[in-house]
């Protein structure tokens, strides 16, 4: 994993036969009484070394475009402007920096129904950002997000209830918790696995020496934990790395074991 070119919304790394960009959609803040210790409950005060901005938690929002220089697919789309936050939104902007013509896109990967990852198929305008769109993959369980704003896009949806090949280097691999429908993504290419894994984790200074800690918006939190200590195991293996969407952009890490949790190594210096 090679980083070939970056700029304040993209990071661009040559990953075998695949060419991977992380795009930057901007951050949102949010309050640490979303953070659920290992019992469920809040906590009374954050660990050491949680770093907090005016009080909150900020989360980077990321996307990630995969492409072999012929077929491309995008995993995940922004927020276009459904945030209401002049934080967000930015993808297209991030699109147009590294150089991605939003027309060869045909496939969009989604890895669950939350409008921070989903709401971009739609630019600020009410048009479709992607005019060549043929199919959005997405969890089986989160297919009811496509109506009203998104309606125009639902004959395109593929739901995924299992493993499936979207082509020869990108599989969808469901990992309900966060959502019913939550499903992460593995770019297999010649050098390595890259998981796209949606909001497996929220906040990597924290949920990686305490992997047991979750989110208030899992929908199913012991679940979610469940999924994350699995693929936790399978990405310290050789060869293996992360691309987070709330992993501090530019998102791509490898993860080794570390205690009794794990330890994040970014593959790039951090972008906005």
């Amino acid at each position: 994993m090679r980083l070939i070119s970056s700029g304040r919304h993209h990071a661009t790394f040559e990953f075998g036969n695949l060419q991977v960009t992380s795009l930057r959609d901007g951050y949102i803040d949010m309050p640490p009484t979303r953070l659920r210790d290992e019992d469920g409950c809040t906590f009374d005060e954050l660990p050491t070394g949680v770093p907090l901005a005016g009080g909150n938690l900020r989360l980077s929002v990321n996307a990630f475009f995969v492409t072999d220089g012929t077929r491309s697919v995008l995993i995940d789309t922004g927020a276009s402007d459904n945030w209401h936050d002049p934080t967000m939104g930015l993808i297209y902007d991030a699109l147009a920096e590294a150089k991605i013509d939003p027309t060869q896109i045909t496939d969009v990967a989604i890895t669950h129904n939350h409008e921070d990852h989903v709401s971009g198929l739609i630019t600020p305008d009410g048009s479709e950002a992607f005019t060549k769109l043929e199919r959005v993959w997405i969890g089986a369980g989160d297919t009811s997000v496509f109506t009203g704003r998104l309606e125009p896009i639902r004959d395109r949806v593929v739901p995924v209830s299992e493993q499936v090949a979207i082509n020869d280097w990108l599989t969808a691999i469901p990992t309900p918790g966060h959502t019913p429908g939550h499903t992460i993504y593995d770019i297999n290419s010649t050098t390595g696995h890259l998981l796209a894994w949606g909001d497996t984790v929220h906040v990597p200074t924290l949920q990686f020496d305490r992997p047991n800690v979750t989110w208030e918006f899992d929908s199913n939190q012991s679940q979610a934990r469940t999924a994350r200590a699995t693929l936790l195991t399978q990405l310290t293996r050789p060869h293996h790395f992360i691309a987070g969407a709330h992993l501090d952009s530019p998102g791509i890490a490898r993860i080794t074991p570390s205690g009794n949790g794990y330890s994040l190594e970014y593959l790039a210096p951090p972008i906005g």
